[in-house]
């Protein structure tokens, strides 16, 4: 008897415990959601026009838009990687030195030999500018990124917060069901034990 009823207040306890994680993982998830989409809104990025070959192929439907959510923010990443590709003849960062080079200031791909690199009025190494948009590029594109990952996350947040919330109501659900016809039965069967025979 008292085994059974640590049964079910276990049963209860538990659908209990995983409606409120499930309430908390939906808030949180509605938080981060706003929170990134918030964060975004205040950089003020706006797509460029159409007519950029860049914006045309990953973000024509928002051409002239303000970047609000993390698919648009995914995008604007996608154009700026092409337009530091454009800039730097298509060399990503690996392939082009720290330096301008001497012999072919006009090169993207530089020099990192100090002593093949063109130097300024001081003497010092003159560095790759073609390099430097690169790095600011890639830095803000993965800014980007990451607002588009943070998006996602509490996506999934939300939803892993309703199936836990689906869950947690199962479980009471079936804790009453379950439980509440063993005590209908056990009624029933006291009520049984008790009526005297009738000769």
């Amino acid at each position: 008897m008292k085994g059974r009823s640590y049964w079910e207040v276990g049963g209860f306890l538990a659908g209990g415990v995983l409606i409120l994680f499930g309430i908390v993982a939906i808030f949180m998830g509605v938080s981060g959601f706003n929170t990134t989409r918030d964060s975004i809104k205040q950089e003020n990025i706006v797509f460029g026009s159409a007519d950029d070959p860049a914006v045309a192929e990953h973000a024509e439907q928002w051409a002239g838009q303000q970047v609000t959510n993390g698919d648009q923010a995914r995008a604007f990443a996608l154009i700026m990687r092409d337009h530091a590709l454009e800039s730097s003849g298509g060399l990503t960062y690996a392939e082009m030195g720290r330096f301008v080079s001497a012999d072919d200031p006009d090169d993207p791909a530089g020099t990192s030999d100090e002593e093949a690199a063109l130097k300024d009025e001081q003497g010092n190494p003159v560095s790759n500018g073609a390099r430097n948009t690169w790095i600011t590029a890639t830095s803000l594109s993965t800014a980007l990124n990451m607002s588009y990952m943070a998006e996602r996350l509490a996506v999934f947040g939300m939803v892993v917060g309703i199936a836990l919330l689906l869950t947690g109501i199962g479980l009471v659900i079936l804790a009453f069901a379950v439980f509440g016809k063993r005590a209908e039965a056990r009624e029933v069967a006291l009520a049984g034990a008790t009526t005297p025979a009738i000769n």
